[in-house]
């Protein structure tokens, strides 16, 4: 019993310790950057403070690596790469996972749940994340990449790498989260710096990260277990992380809207099979405001989704609650980019009516027709003066030509205007 109490009283200083690798016997979770991107993506969360996870930086650029503040470096590539990076080349980023294989397998050992953070179309980040997520999946880790995508203006050619990257990440992993950089154009104004609108994109990763963190491993109003979030993300294929908050009246349900209607997320939770969620606040935090959440939650989704929500007290928040939603189980219906367009949709449209249907044999048209009365009161008056009138004699011939004696199946489509009277004319 003695041994038990000692034990016991671990559990604060490894919750509240950020930089102590969490003990045996807890859920252990990872949370690595690939490649420059990923890299500055933890230097952040770092700053910010999570708990319970440990930091990795894995990179083939020796000098970003060192400039990292993650708890673990790891230089891959050896002498392929000289410590220089991939140049751009994810081909390059592959390899340099590829040849330090053992390396990463050693990495990702123990760990329960890894996050995978990757910035695509350069070298590392979409080279060798799939490598990488691919060796946690085999260590039998719950695997989960947040990745963003380039901006618009970073060319074709950098797009079509992160397409192709995120194609063979999406067949490595249980849960993919995609955060096109399109979408911090919505938020961004002209005086917000580059450094705060890139905190916006890594703030879905940090938030997600401390939501499930805290689900798991403190103590609450509510608490979950690793087995209800893996049930929920282990194969689940596209997912969605959101966060939001609301401080004052409402402010529950407030913070669950404004989470499921993040911009920065490229699908809509509408329809989604599972939900994680957590609502966390200060120690007012009331049992009727986490139901308030969670139906607001509930109404969004399917009516058959499952549903697994837990509460968090933190003691030095004040009139704040704050709303993680992990959603899995997505149709992959790409949400509009700024200006109407749209982030690569899951499946081309289907053709029209007309492309499928075979025509019986190839249509013969004959020359158009002259413009009946309606057409030439719609046509500008300087068309009409540039056109010739028809002599007497080319309108004489034009009559019989425009209503052929044909059988019904060899007249063209544009003879179907034609009323049935007057396509078969009287003998």
């Amino acid at each position: 019993m003695a041994d038990l109490t000692r034990t016991v009283s671990v559990v604060p200083q490894i919750v509240d310790a950020p930089q102590e690798s969490p003990a045996r016997g807890f859920t252990e979770v990872k949370i690595i950057g690939v490649g420059g991107g990923g890299s500055n993506a933890v230097n952040r969360m770092v700053e910010t403070g999570v708990q319970g996870v440990e930091f990795i930086a894995i990179n083939t650029d020796a000098q970003a690596l060192q400039m990292s503040t993650a708890m673990r470096k790891v230089a891959i590539g050896g002498r392929s790469s000289k410590g220089l990076g991939a140049g751009g080349d994810p081909q390059q980023g592959e390899r340099a996972a590829e040849i330090s294989r053992d390396a990463l397998i050693d990495t990702v050992e123990g760990a329960d749940m890894i996050f995978l953070t990757a910035g695509l179309g350069g070298g590392t980040g979409t080279g060798a994340a799939p490598v990488i997520a691919d060796i946690a999946r085999r260590a039998r880790a719950l695997t989960v990449a947040v990745v963003t995508l380039p901006f618009t203006f970073e060319g074709f050619q950098r797009r079509k790498a992160a397409e192709e990257g995120l194609a063979r990440l999406r067949g490595n992993v249980d849960a993919l989260i995609v955060i096109p950089n399109d979408r911090l154009l919505q938020l961004a104004d002209r005086q917000m710096s580059v450094i705060e609108a890139f905190r916006l994109a890594d703030d879905v990763l940090r938030h997600g990260v401390q939501g499930i963190s805290d689900l798991v491993t403190m103590t609450g109003l509510i608490n979950l277990d690793f087995a209800d979030v893996k049930s929920v993300m282990q194969n689940a294929g596209t997912a969605l992380m959101a966060v939001g908050e609301g401080h004052g009246d409402n402010r529950a349900v407030n913070a669950a809207r404004a989470a499921i209607s993040s911009p920065l997320l490229d699908v809509s939770i509408e329809g989604a099979h599972g939900v994680l969620l957590n609502v966390s606040g200060g120690p007012d935090l009331t049992l009727a405001e986490v139901t308030e959440a969670a139906e607001t939650i509930q109404a969004a989704v399917d009516p058959d989704a499952s549903i697994y929500f837990g509460a968090v007290i933190h003691p030095r928040v004040q009139d704040e609650v704050r709303v993680t939603v992990i959603a899995t189980g997505l149709k992959e219906v790409a949400r509009p980019l700024p200006g109407g367009r749209r982030a690569a949709p899951a499946e081309p449209p289907p053709p029209p009516a007309r492309e499928r249907e075979r025509e019986p044999e190839p249509r013969q048209r004959s020359s158009p027709p002259e413009p009946s009365s309606r057409e030439r009161e719609r046509e500008p008056e300087s068309e009409r003066q540039r056109r010739p009138a028809p002599t007497e004699w080319e309108r004489g011939r034009q009559r019989p030509e425009t209503r052929p004696a044909q059988p019904p199946s060899a007249q063209g489509d544009d003879d179907w205007d034609v009323p049935a009277f007057l396509r078969r004319p009287r003998r």
